[in-house]
């Protein structure tokens, strides 16, 4: 099988090298060749544009930053999908609202090309490691012809339902994700307002039944005062903008949501943004 893997940011370059491990010919490209290099090293083929990189592809992963650059890689005039094979399967791992998922699976229909919406969840140790857990929305005959390849950069896959599910279900998981953040955040300020020691606060909390297990590793963050990327902050307020555009779409309200956003809007627009997401800690700290 030929497989291509397009987007080598912080989570697509390590599920690439996780592919590479396991020898499977791969050809890959980013917009910045520097992600290439240390994947060419691994055996990798680098291909000259997205368009060259995707035409001889069985199978095509995607992992990029937000809907906008999907539709520009693939689904504009002259774009990749329209140099894919008949009959190849374009897996798309990028967190986009599931209105946009139904965009790329119609187009993908209109090229004669299988399409699945598989994001997943994680951060960036867990791409490393292959422990990430993928969210899919497809046909399951076509989620039996990918799973090996799932195997290899995860530990466990989910198909939620038909297509634009799995996009569906990744966008409520990065909700409860940001609001967590921001409740563990304004407990723990409020906390030592009123005389409770900081350190005892971050190791005591992320224990209890009613924190999200996720802040144990977050809390480690807050402790040092490092938040050293490993879920970028703005591609959070990125995914909460999705989560409110979609409970549009749906007519449904989301009051904390739509609040959590803003103050992850107001924490990118002072700088925070390429920080890891639990950064909001520090913003509210300095605020």
């Amino acid at each position: 099988m030929n497989i291509t893997f397009i987007g080598l940011g912080i989570m697509g370059s390590r599920m690439a090298s996780n592919l590479l491990q396991h020898k499977v010919q791969l050809t890959v490209w980013n917009r910045s060749k520097a992600a290439t290099e240390a994947l060419q090293v691994q055996g990798a083929s680098v291909a000259a544009s997205a368009n060259e990189a995707v035409q001889n592809a069985d199978i095509v992963f995607s992992m990029l930053s937000t809907p906008e650059v999907v539709e520009r890689v693939f689904l504009q005039d002259g774009a990749a999908i329209q140099h894919m094979k008949n009959g190849a399967i374009w897996v798309d791992c990028s967190t986009v609202n599931p209105s946009f998922s139904a965009k790329a699976h119609k187009a993908a229909q209109a090229a004669n090309i299988r399409f699945i919406d598989a994001p997943v969840a994680g951060t960036k140790p867990h791409a490393e490691n292959a422990e990430l857990v993928f969210f899919t929305g497809g046909e399951a005959n076509l989620l039996a012809e990918i799973q090996p390849y799932l195997d290899m950069m995860g530990k466990k896959t989910l198909h939620i339902g038909e297509t634009t599910k799995g996009s569906a279900f990744k966008m409520l998981v990065n909700m409860m994700l940001a609001q967590s953040m921001l409740i563990f955040s304004e407990t723990v300020l409020l906390g030592e307002k009123m005389g409770i020691s900081k350190d005892f606060l971050l190791s005591v909390l992320p224990n209890l039944v009613v924190a999200a297990p996720f802040t144990k590793f977050k809390a480690e963050m807050v402790k040092s005062g490092d938040y050293e990327v490993q879920f970028p902050l703005e591609w959070m307020h990125k995914d909460l903008h999705l989560a409110t555009l979609t409970a549009y779409e749906q007519a449904q309200p989301l009051y904390l949501a739509n609040l959590t956003k803003e103050i992850f809007a107001e924490a990118k627009q002072k700088g925070f943004g390429r920080l890891d997401f639990a950064a909001i800690h520090k913003f509210l700290e300095e605020r």
